[in-house]
């Protein structure tokens, strides 16, 4: 058996807008309907795996067990990192946590934010990757590039891979070239795309970290040993987790361990690092465009036009080699061959401290998601979204007011002490300072307009009393 270890902790800010801080590129739906994070829990899951390890950002928490859940997926672990310290710490701590059981484990590392068209073709590179793993190697899988690309790394190997050859050992790793460096190992045929995809044992990794990462050893480990349980969750020990360096496991271990073997795998891959990336995987039509449900495009050539809001029409005329990504509160235009400078986009924005830097539109929570729809001075208007059988904290405000109006299904309402069922069409008050909570008893979503007055609307102004998912 074989233990999937998913790394979906990342930011993805090259996939702005749609991709954001609070709701990274694994989360969103890029490519079809499920979001990647979800296709790589469904490939992985089967007779041949173990329930997976997730690791984690402590903000991303909810989402992930609500993804899983959507695709009847139940991990065996969700470590959280208190912070995020890159691939290394956190690979290291998924080894040292499947190691107190079995020493011997076998893990699958993988990001969580990559796209494979072909699940079966790569079930069988795992398979072909279980007897070196077994014998104390490495494997990592290197993907046969089908043109230049500058986003990600390459392994070199000694001469072109073969077929039913031993898997080779590579024989340097290059960083990200620059275009011209690129064209030229893809014609080389001996480099390879550095997909980030391990399979070792835990006891072969906590050895290549003894030997090449000391450092490391300490305080994750101790950040393991004193992790804290909450709810499904168990929370890295900060203080520990915060003495760990930020390196990545190439830098760290694979760079120079001498056990790593390569297994070649051409069925199917990207990592989808920004927009560019997103149209080649979208089937572009005869004239190179992709469009989404609410985009049209008019004698355009080579473009990507996509409306990621349903009352948002995009209309492009005459466009060549640009892509366009509307979403309801940020809009990018961008020139195709400047895509990678997308994250400059985001750094600028944080840098004049706009919310669309970092915070999707729709705000995640445990019990469902809100959005703000109009928001002046003293007052917002949301809408809120709350799951069957979930609940919002036993709260409390000090500076606004609230009005609630059911539009969709039975909510629950408490306030102070008294409790009422509301149905559609029907409203409640919650004056200043009332503690209050809202439930949903029901087997639909419960859709509520909320609208907030007050000095102060800012999403600190909460007082927990109570909380299901133990939020503090």
């Amino acid at each position: 058996m074989v233990t999937p270890v998913l790394l979906c902790g990342g930011a993805g800010t090259r996939l702005w807008p749609l991709s954001r801080e609070s709701y990274p590129k694994q989360f969103v739906p890029l490519i079809g309907e499920t979001t990647l994070f979800q296709a790589a829990a469904k490939r992985l899951c089967g007779p041949r795996f173990d329930p997976p390890v997730i690791v984690t950002n402590s903000d991303f928490r909810f989402i992930v067990t609500e993804q899983l859940a959507e695709i009847d997926v139940t991990p065996g672990t969700i470590l959280l990192e208190p912070e995020g310290r890159n691939t290394a710490p956190a690979i290291l701590a998924a080894a040292l946590w499947l190691a107190r059981k079995d020493p011997d484990a076998l893990m699958l590392i993988a990001p969580s934010d990559h796209l494979l068209s072909d699940a079966d073709a790569f079930l069988a590179a795992i398979e072909a990757g279980l007897g070196p793993a077994r014998a104390g190697e490495i494997v990592t899988f290197g993907i046969t590039p089908t043109h230049p690309e500058t986003a990600y790394g390459y392994l070199e190997l000694a001469e072109r891979p073969q077929a039913d050859y031993e898997p080779p050992r590579p024989r340097s790793f290059v960083e990200k070239p620059d275009p011209d460096r690129a064209a030229e190992m893809v014609s080389a045929g001996r480099y390879l795309s550095n997909a980030g995809i391990f399979l070792a044992s835990a006891r072969c990794l906590l050895e290549a970290y003894h030997h090449h990462a000391p450092e490391l050893i300490d305080p994750v480990k101790q950040a393991v040993e004193d992790c804290e349980p909450d709810l499904n969750f168990h929370r890295l020990a900060r203080v520990p987790w915060s003495r760990a360096q930020d390196i990545s496991i190439d830098y760290a271990i694979m760079e120079k361990a001498d056990n790593l073997r390569v297994i070649p795998y051409d069925a199917g891959w990207s990592d989808l690092g920004g927009w560019t990336a997103v149209w080649r995987e979208s089937t572009p039509d005869s004239k190179g465009v992709v469009t989404s449900e609410h985009a049209t495009a008019l004698d355009c050539e080579d473009t990507l036009l996509r409306s990621e809001d349903s009352a948002m029409e995009v209309v492009g005329i005459g466009l060549k080699n640009i892509i366009a990504i509307a979403m309801p509160d940020a809009v990018l235009v961008a020139d195709a061959s400047r895509a990678q400078d997308v994250k400059q986009a985001v750094a600028a924005l944080s840098k004049k401290q706009a919310r669309q830097a970092s915070c999707f539109p729709k705000d995640h929570r445990p019990w469902g998601w809100f959005e703000s729809l109009v928001q002046g001075n003293r007052f917002q208007v949301k809408r809120i979204v709350v799951r069957p059988g979930a609940a919002l904290s036993l709260q409390s405000h000090h500076h606004r007011s609230e009005h609630w109006i059911v539009v969709q299904g039975t909510a629950r309402v408490t306030i102070n002490n008294t409790e009422q069922l509301m149905t559609e069409t029907q409203s409640i008050y919650i004056p200043v300072g009332a503690v209050h909570r809202l439930e949903n008893p029901g087997k639909l979503p419960v859709v509520l307009i909320e609208v907030q007055t007050g000095a102060y609307l800012g999403e600190d102004d909460i007082t927990r009393f109570d909380d299901v998912y133990a939020r503090k």
